[in-house]
């Protein structure tokens, strides 16, 4: 076993993340995986929408599963999978399966071919066992999976203080998007152009945590419905204009009303 991937002459396995399914051909797919041990992969599954198939439960979106690889022209493709998670209650609810595709787009966006990126894909397997397994608001999950993941693409936003007038608890406090930096309301003049966005100061406490606090305990907060509302309103036009993209999982997420 070498760096946690099991290995022989030809194969590796390693247990994985369905990111993105495209069929192939009759009866193949191009799966694109994330793996804790080689990072994002792109996949060849022969044979696995045959009927019949041993590979099929595994090679389909939003499963953790293990898979035998061998390599062939270059191309990474799957011997054996095994379904190992299903995330099954997520599966059966049309707004936590649109809530669990964003998140899988947004580590699709951010992983890179090839790198191991350990926190990124902590962070989608403990928000998609949230979704599944935790009674929490879905926008406090959601929040908390963009501010997290943007912190770990190199964008953490810097939440320590006013950064013009240094008040550690600013009045009125607001994040200003492009500069990624708190400021006061007040202090809004001072800042370069660009959008800023309100906060409450519980939302700002809430933000904090996520950001500052141990990971296992990411999620263990509480706001009222205004803090929330306005944490993931900020979270989402964070993410937004730091990736310089928008996502066709999310405005179909926001097109169902669930928060």
């Amino acid at each position: 076993m070498v760096g946690g991937v099991h290995r022989n002459a030809m194969d590796i396995t390693i247990k994985a993340l369905v990111l993105r399914e495209v069929n192939y051909k009759e009866s193949d797919k191009i799966l694109t995986v994330f793996s804790q041990e080689e990072g994002k992969l792109t996949l060849s599954a022969r044979g696995c929408r045959k009927k019949g198939s041993h590979m099929t439960a595994a090679c389909q979106l939003l499963v953790w599963g293990e898979f035998t690889l061998y390599q062939f022209q270059g191309r990474w493709c799957v011997r054996e999978a095994f379904a190992q998670r299903m995330f099954d209650r997520v599966r059966t609810h049309l707004d936590k399966l649109a809530l669990a595709s964003y998140f899988i787009e947004v580590a699709d966006a951010l992983a890179e071919e090839g790198q191991p990126e350990p926190g990124l894909l902590s962070l989608t397997l403990n928000c998609l066992h949230a979704l599944d397994k935790l009674e929490l608001p879905m926008a406090q999950v959601k929040a908390a999976f963009e501010w997290r993941a943007i912190s770990l693409a190199g964008y953490e936003p810097q939440l320590g203080e006013c950064s013009r007038c240094g008040k550690q608890e600013p009045e009125q406090p607001h994040l200003h998007l492009g500069e990624g930096v708190l400021h006061c309301a007040g202090c809004r003049g001072k800042l370069a152009a660009g959008g800023s966005i309100p906060l409450t100061p519980a939302a700002l406490a809430a933000l904090r945590h996520i950001i500052w606090g141990e990971r296992r305990r990411m999620l263990s907060f509480q706001l009222d419905g205004e803090g929330l509302r306005r944490l993931s309103k900020a979270a989402e036009a964070y993410l937004t204009v730091k990736l310089e993209r928008d996502f066709r999982t999310l405005d179909f997420y926001k097109g169902l009303g669930p928060d």
